[in-house]
């Protein structure tokens, strides 16, 4: 373990200590909606048991027009007091648990979806709409208010999901930005709105509250970000107020298969079929539960 020594210790934030380096990365659990918080609790729970330093959630959207699932839910008042559970179960174990915030943009399922401009994913059903600059104000607010809901639960910070060809991450690659004005063109431009809502989460959570950039280090896609480029949006965002930098490889389009959700469940049990109620049977789907046995 020298090598890798201080993966144990404590990580010193100043305004708050992780017990240590250990991060739980997010994953989509399908429970981040109100009637299943008390089992989304008891999954980060037995993380937090285990001694993972930090915690991370499954995306939650900051408005409606950007659920990745039929039946998720944007939080509000009511939703945030049940969600409460969550964190405390973390807690209770000594670990530090933060909400993912995610804007599909066109990866979002559904007739309302936006993007920086209106131009269909291949894995998504329908053309979003493109973004007015109206659009891209009020959803730096969302982001803001998302990051109040997480602190109101109990959270101790946030992840502002920029990679895997998430809203942020489609601003930032000519891929799927071709705007013509600020927020499109130069690489200036197209930082724009990342930035902001970076800036917004931080100004309005103060700076005793943790915030991590997921950031995307190779898109994998044609016409993505440059290195030249991820370095610079990198600096950009600890610039705002970033206190920890995630990274993420490869968009959920790409053509190399870096995340893709291919292995079925309990998929490395011996001999254990693989019961059809796990199986996506959505038509086209490239994410969908193969029915097998290990």
């Amino acid at each position: 373990m020298s090598k890798y020594s201080k993966i144990l210790e404590p990580l010193d934030l100043g305004f708050t200590k992780l017990r240590n380096r250990v991060v739980m990365g997010s994953m989509h659990t399908h429970l981040e909606m109100p009637h299943t918080y008390p089992q989304l609790a008891k999954f980060y729970e037995e993380r937090a048991k285990g001694g993972a330093g930090l915690i991370v959630t499954g995306g939650f959207s900051p408005s409606q027009d950007c659920v990745l699932f039929p039946g998720e839910t944007v939080l509000n008042s009511k939703t945030v007091e049940a969600l409460k559970i969550v964190p405390d179960k973390v807690h209770e174990h000594g670990g530090h648990i933060i909400m993912q915030i995610l804007h599909a943009g066109r990866y979002g399922n559904g007739p309302t979806s936006v993007a920086p401009s209106p131009i269909r994913s291949p894995i998504s059903r329908t053309q979003p709409k493109e973004m007015t600059v109206e659009d891209i104000a009020r959803t730096v607010g969302d982001f803001v208010t998302t990051a109040k809901h997480a602190k109101a639960a109990g959270f101790d910070g946030v992840e502002i999901m920029g990679s895997e060809g998430y809203l942020l991450n489609q601003f930032l690659v000519k891929h799927s930005n071709k705007r013509e004005d600020q927020y499109g063109g130069s690489f200036e431009n197209r930082m724009r709105f990342p930035l902001e809502v970076m800036r917004a989460v931080r100004q309005e959570m103060g700076k005793d509250f943790l915030i991590v950039f997921r950031v995307s280090l190779l898109d994998l896609v044609p016409d993505g970000a440059t290195q030249a480029e991820v370095f610079e949006f990198a600096e950009r965002v600890v610039r705002e107020g970033a206190n920890i930098l995630n990274s993420g490889i490869g968009w959920h389009e790409a053509r190399i298969p870096t995340i893709a959700t291919s292995v079925p469940r309990a998929g490395y049990a011996r001999g254990r079929p693989v019961p059809s109620s796990n199986i996506c049977n959505r038509r086209g789907c490239r994410c969908r539960w193969w029915r097998s046995t290990a």
